[in-house]
Parts: structure tokens; C-alpha cells; sequence
């Protein structure tokens, strides 16, 4: 899983190209003499994107072995460039993210930019690694990720147990939490089930 770009777009209303008004890519994968046009690509493919993107929508689109994904905020948008093994849930969460960081630092002042933004913004950059994880953008996938690791030691913990049969069975009899009854109900299913691996 991996995110290669993060944009942050003024989008027109007119229909005129959209502004850039932050960038972040991380294009180390490519050669080095390719990483230019693989930049304009993205602030290319960004673009076009994020100007077909109507205010209030999200959407994803396919580009070879990336998702783009997009979301316009009431003009202000932003775009993500993703391979297609990074959750969708995970990437829209991001572009929440990224666009309410944005808002908070910048306020509206990108309602009145007329020109790409060559400033950098450092939290871009910073999210661009930091996301790289989708279980950071995304809480529940990171809660759902701590309960399965939970689940595997559990079962370990309860196969380690029942390893020790001959153990556990001396412990059955000496009990004193368990009835006569059953614990001769614990001796009969251990040999009904004793029959049926046999077979």
C-alpha cells in the first residue's frame, strides 16, 4: 500500500483549471531522470480530476495501477494518488484530513488565490509519510487490526491449553468447581469426539 501524491486544489466554479495550492509526492520509486514528468503528470492528472469533482462529491478513479481519489469541499478539494491495495475508506478519511488541516492553518485565504501555490506546506509532506499506514487515517481499521492480533493470541493462548490434555484432564478430577456429573460429561464428549477423528 502505498500513496504517491497528496494535492490540495482551489476548484472554479467557471470551469477554469483548477489552482494548486499545496503539493506533496513521494516519486523515489522512479527513475531519476523520469521523476519530472512524473510530477507534471500528477499535477496533470490532479487537475483534471479534481475539476470534474463537484462540490460535496467523492469519487475514485482508476488510472493504471493507481487510484485517484477525490474530494470537493465547497470549492476547496483535494486529491489523492494511491495503488489500488489502499483502502478507499482509509484514503477518503486522509483527504478529510488533509482538507480540515488545511482550513484550520489557512482559513478561507485560498478563496482568493488566482496562481499555483509554490509555497510548500510542510503538513502535506508530513502526511505523506504518516499515511502511509491506512490504519493511521483510518481509526477503525486500526481498531479492527489491534482486535484480530488480539484474536490470533487468544487462540494461541487457548491451543497452547488444550495441548496439555493429559494436564487438563488430571485437572478436571481434582476440581472442586465441577460436579460428578460434569465431569462425566467432560469424559464422555472427550471420547465421542476420541470416535470421531478415527473415523
Amino acid at each position: 500500500m502505498k500513496i504517491t501524491a497528496l494535492l490540495v486544489l482551489k476548484c472554479n466554479p467557471e470551469g477554469s483549471d483548477p489552482t494548486i495550492l499545496a503539493n506533496a509526492s513521494d516519486v523515489t520509486r522512479f527513475g531519476y531522470f523520469q521523476r519530472p514528468s512524473v510530477r507534471e503528470f500528477i499535477v496533470f492528472v490532479g487537475r483534471t480530476v479534481g475539476k470534474r469533482t463537484p462540490p460535496g462529491q467523492r469519487q475514485s478513479v482508476q488510472h493504471e495501477e493507481y487510484k485517484v481519489h477525490s474530494y470537493n469541499r465547497n470549492g476547496l478539494c483535494t486529491v489523492g494518488f494511491m495503488d489500488d491495495h489502499y483502502p478507499v475508506r482509509s484514503a477518503f478519511s486522509l483527504l478529510n484530513k488533509v482538507l480540515d488541516d488545511y482550513e484550520k492553518n489557512f482559513g478561507d485565504s485560498w478563496r482568493t488565490m488566482q496562481a499555483d501555490n509554490v509555497q510548500p506546506w510542510p503538513y502535506l509532506n508530513e502526511a505523506l509519510t504518516k499515511f502511509q499506514d491506512p490504519a493511521e487515517a483510518d481509526k477503525l481499521l486500526k481498531i479492527q487490526r489491534e482486535l484480530d492480533e488480539t484474536k490470533i493470541i487468544l487462540h494461541k493462548t487457548i491451543d497452547s491449553v488444550l495441548a496439555r490434555g493429559e494436564k487438563l484432564d488430571s485437572l478436571v478430577e481434582k476440581s472442586s468447581d465441577l460436579s460428578a456429573a460434569s465431569q462425566m460429561f467432560y469424559k464422555q464428549a472427550k471420547k465421542t469426539n476420541q470416535c470421531c477423528t478415527i473415523l
